[in-house]
């Protein structure tokens, strides 16, 4: 995962991913690296050239410039998607900053994250903390849309005393509608695209102690093995525990920050009649590749008949979770259609 800091890509994984209690056989940090979650890559960062707002000794400066403030500079830990990705139509445009920005001066932050399409569409933002805003059209992206998002904080203050010194701009495509259903009870997984109904495959969910999400999760990243442990999502750390185990599994699916998938078990090896995972859906091997195969950052899995209730909208990428009304509650700005490029 990448970090935008004075301008420059760092390294490292941040503190959303795969951090807290998932209740699935997911959770180890290999499966969140493997798929770079926050879609930060270098073409992310600024022009050549541009100011990065450091001083001789790499620190940030709080000497004020003909286009910069004093104060420290405002930073941005990660956009996604990724620039120059293909993504599923249940996606969001996801900000992370590095610092929080103030409540009084989140709508001038909004007024200067543009988002165009090559088909207009209405959105808005949606503040989940005082570091992250995610934007979402009101209804799925149309398919094959063209979306451009430009972070023109160059002189924007966070109300904390610091100042962007920098323009980001991301730009990446919607592809094919790939949506997946999935019934609990029925034990059943269905998978549209465009409407159409390709694949349907026998599955099995999560236990009664440990209940899979309902609601829907777009795709977060994928990877052809994870590995996965009760310690990591504390369920257990005790291998004498019946609860306990510490697996490498195939062709994982991720849908959550807090470790739920999709993917193949060595211990359901053959699903489509019980509950025998903590909290992940199980395909069989040959379907869970098939799967994997077909599925990409942003598809919407929507998980129906389980009794632990909706994933809150910001653990992934659920930000279809919310009403559109729920979803206005915290835009500073309100909806808006975006320009066409």
């Amino acid at each position: 995962m990448g970090l935008f800091r004075n301008g420059v890509i760092a390294l490292g994984l941040a503190g959303m991913v795969l951090a807290g209690v998932s209740g699935c056989k997911g959770g180890g940090g290999g499966g969140a690296a493997a798929g770079n979650p926050s879609g930060v890559t270098a073409s992310s960062g600024p022009a050549a050239g541009a100011s990065s707002g450091a001083g001789a000794g790499g620190s940030p400066s709080s000497s004020p410039t003909p286009t910069r403030p004093a104060g420290p500079p405002l930073q941005l830990d990660s956009i996604t998607p990724a620039a120059g990705s293909t993504v599923g139509v249940a996606m969001p445009i996801s900000i992370v900053f590095t610092k929080p920005v103030a409540s009084s001066a989140r709508a001038a932050v909004e007024q200067h994250l543009k988002v165009s399409a090559s088909a207009p569409v209405l959105g808005a933002w949606h503040w989940f903390s005082s570091r992250r805003v995610d934007w979402r059209p009101q209804k799925f992206w149309s398919p094959h849309t063209k979306v451009t998002v430009v972070a023109a904080l160059t002189g924007i203050g966070d109300g904390n005393g610091r100042f962007g010194t920098h323009d980001y701009t991301h730009t990446f495509t919607v592809g094919s509608d790939l949506e997946t259903r999935i019934d609990v009870p029925a034990h059943s997984m269905k998978v549209y695209s465009n409407g159409v109904l390709k694949h349907s495959y026998p599955i099995d969910a999560g236990n009664p102690k440990y209940p899979t999400w309902d609601g829907t999760m777009a795709v977060t990243d994928k990877a052809p093995k994870v590995h996965m442990t009760s310690c990591s999502v504390h369920i257990t750390c005790d291998p004498a525990n019946p609860e306990f185990y510490d697996l490498t599994l195939p062709w994982d699916v991720h849908l959550t920050f807090s470790g739920t998938y999709v993917h193949f078990s060595t211990g359901d090896p053959v699903p489509g009649h019980g509950y025998g995972s903590h909290g992940c859906v199980h395909l069989s091997l040959t379907n869970a590749k098939a799967y994997y195969n077909l599925v990409k950052q942003g598809d919407p899995v929507t998980i129906t008949g389980s009794p632990r209730g909706k994933a809150d909208a910001d653990n992934g990428y659920a930000a279809f979770d919310l009403t559109w009304t729920q979803w206005l509650t915290t835009s500073a700005t309100g909806p808006h259609t975006t320009t066409q490029t």
